[in-house]
């Protein structure tokens, strides 16, 4: 049914990195080791927190659930698009834009929120040490995760839903990989004033006020390090939030990078670059950030490791 140019269009046409033949193998190998990384790493953090008791603490439940949500992540976009190179076909419904914009914001903002959690626990361990097992309890800390997933889907939904009222121009060309919230809303020929006033609403919520939480935490941890007399002390203190302070700066920096590109030069192909550092550059450092510099983390690791190790040497010995 049409409208003037305005028609309700079934696919979408994802332009890519490049359209150079010569670049495809080359992508191709480049983001499918990229993704096998990023989902391998991770998937030895959950698997160390989760086999070792003395590591079920409410960091690392933090922390395990940050790594799925960076698996998820990920794989919202990158495997459709390792398809998309492979196959040279780059067409997308119109039901499967909406669901990977759908998991791509939901998963954005779990990511933003478990952030600030984490924050918020690594305040309470080094600025009221007496206190942590008592606020940090374990029902409490249920109720963040849960309530970090809760209110990613909701916020996710809001931002999919206002996408359906919309309606599309011919063209449908997206100069992405993926199906981007701001690249689709310039391709409608209806208003898009909701779209863009749930937009800035969802960057308020998801970003400005988990970043706010998150510096005037660091900040009540950076005052309560320096009162601390001893360098030893204050050292100890500084590498108890380290990884986090990392993992918070990569992620907020690509983040700012992506829409700071795209404000200062729409469509181009640092806006396109700074996408893959937020997406999957990001995710597959995680762990490598965290197990680098945790040694509780290291040396699960390693115990799982060996028992990998001596169960197939049990298995080898059984079949010979």
């Amino acid at each position: 049914m049409k409208a003037g140019n305005e028609t309700q269009i079934s696919e979408f046409l994802l332009l890519g990195l490049s359209e150079k033949p010569e670049l495809q193998p080359f992508l191709f190998g480049l983001f499918l080791s990229m993704y096998l990384v990023t989902v391998l790493g991770n998937l030895l953090i959950i698997l160390a927190i989760s086999s070792d008791s003395h590591l079920h603490t409410p960091m690392y439940l933090f922390l395990s659930n940050l790594s799925f949500a960076d698996i998820c992540f990920t794989s919202t976009t990158v495997p459709k698009m390792l398809v998309d190179i492979q196959t040279q076909s780059k067409m997308i419904t119109f039901a499967g834009c909406l669901t990977q914009i759908f998991f791509f914001v939901a998963f954005g903002c779990l990511d933003n929120l478990l952030l600030t959690v984490m924050a918020y626990d690594r305040f309470v361990a080094i600025c009221h040490p007496l206190h942590y097992t008592v606020i940090m309890n374990p029902r409490l800390c249920r109720l963040l995760v849960l309530g970090s997933w809760c209110i990613s889907v909701m916020v996710s939904l809001l931002e999919t839903l206002t996408i359906l009222r919309l309606s599309f121009c011919t063209n449908m060309e997206i100069p992405h990989f993926f199906c981007d919230v701001l690249e689709v809303l310039k391709l409608a020929c209806s208003e898009t004033r909701i779209n863009n006033i749930v937009m800035y609403f969802v960057t308020i919520a998801m970003g400005v006020f988990p970043l706010s939480g998150i510096l005037y935490s660091y900040s009540q941890i950076f005052s309560s390090i320096l009162r601390v007399s001893p360098a030893q002390g204050q050292h100890k203190a500084f590498s108890t939030c380290g990884s986090h302070l990392s993992v918070v700066t990569l992620f907020y920096g690509t983040g700012l990078g992506v829409y700071l590109s795209s404000a200062a030069t729409p469509s181009s192909r640092t806006s396109l670059m700074a996408s893959v550092m937020y997406t999957m550059v990001t995710p597959m450092l995680n762990p490598f950030i965290y197990s680098l510099r945790n040694r509780d983390i290291k040396g699960s690791l390693g115990r799982l490791l060996l028992r990998a190790m001596s169960l197939n040497k049990g298995t080898t010995a059984k079949l010979s």
